[in-house]
């Protein structure tokens, strides 16, 4: 007879309107339907779970501590979810603990009361890659094209490979003419087995032409095909900025060193695929050779400290 449970809140002003939505997506509750425009908008949220709690008064319960909240959340981390309602600066009405639990109250945009509850550290274990490149082998394809910026994505590959345990002799840095070619470059570093991990870097700057998304899309589908079918993580350095000072900030200023980021992700995966059980690169791929026309590809490949 009963069909579903609905709770309706209204806001104030659709600028808490499209806040409240932000913050119960970013949560993982997912949009079924949107209606009406402008100031009489409404929109229905789904949880994967729905329930209908009823209680006694007095009852000792953790949730009980919710009552005169306008919504109660079960979270699967509540440590979780308090940090990033945190950093949006929303105001936290109360926090309680029993035991592992964990129930805090929040006031959302347009003045709602939200209680998130849930057992902290209930989530699944999970596999996951250290960031320890002892031991590990990596290949860097970097374009000389744009080479202003390809130098420091570089500088800040290496320094990751460094700080988390690379040895200099287990670092080869391959010079490519330009982004498209890192693809075929990152193939014929990974088919020779000795390498656990390519960093591809490179900076793609849009024109006046198409010829910026040719490019950009070719090389993201390339390094993708080449780490997919050699079984060789590949790490994605290569920028694809509108403007030049939008690729310096992403080259060490504003907004990091995505060189360096790669160089993680490179140590962080190399690692998983140990972890899952495929540490033999060698024996996977049966040393097959990489060749254009009748001539083997010749890479250029250059130790640290040989490469200009």
């Amino acid at each position: 007879m009963v069909r579903a449970i609905h709770v309706g809140r209204s806001v104030g002003t659709t600028a808490e309107f499209k806040a409240l939505v932000e913050i119960l997506e970013a949560l993982g509750l997912e949009s079924e339907s949107a209606a009406g425009n402008g100031k009489d908008r409404a929109v229905t949220l789904v949880a994967p779970t729905g329930k209908l709690c009823l209680g006694s008064k007095g009852a000792g319960n953790l949730r009980g501590r919710a009552e005169g909240t306008d919504l109660l959340l079960e979270v699967t981390d509540p440590d979780s979810v308090y940090s990033l309602l945190e950093k949006r600066g929303l105001k936290l009405i109360s926090d309680h603990h029993e035991g592992s639990s964990r129930l805090f109250v929040v006031e959302l945009p347009g003045g709602i009361k939200a209680a998130f509850f849930g057992a902290a550290g209930a989530t699944a274990r999970a596999l996951a890659g250290e960031l320890d490149a002892h031991g590990l082998r990596f290949g860097l394809v970097v374009s000389r094209f744009n080479s202003f910026i390809t130098d420091r994505l570089l500088v800040g590959a290496l320094d990751g490979l460094r700080r988390t345990g690379a040895r200099e002799k287990d670092i080869e840095v391959t010079r490519v003419p330009g982004s498209f070619e890192i693809p075929a470059a990152a193939r014929a570093l990974a088919e020779t087995g000795d390498m656990d991990a390519v960093i591809c870097l490179g900076c793609l700057l849009r024109g006046e032409t198409l010829h910026y998304e040719v490019i950009a899309n070719e090389v993201v589908r390339g390094i993708g095909q080449s780490a997919q079918e050699t079984g060789v993580p590949h790490a994605l350095g290569v920028l694809t900025c509108d403007t030049l000072e939008q690729a310096i900030d992403r080259a060490g200023l504003k907004s990091g060193n995505k060189g360096f980021e790669a160089a993680l992700s490179a140590v962080e995966m190399a690692r998983l695929k140990r972890a899952v059980g495929g540490s033999d690169s060698k024996k996977a791929l049966g040393q097959r050779p990489f060749a254009i026309g009748k001539n083997k590809i010749q890479s250029q490949n250059r130790r640290v400290g040989k490469s200009r």
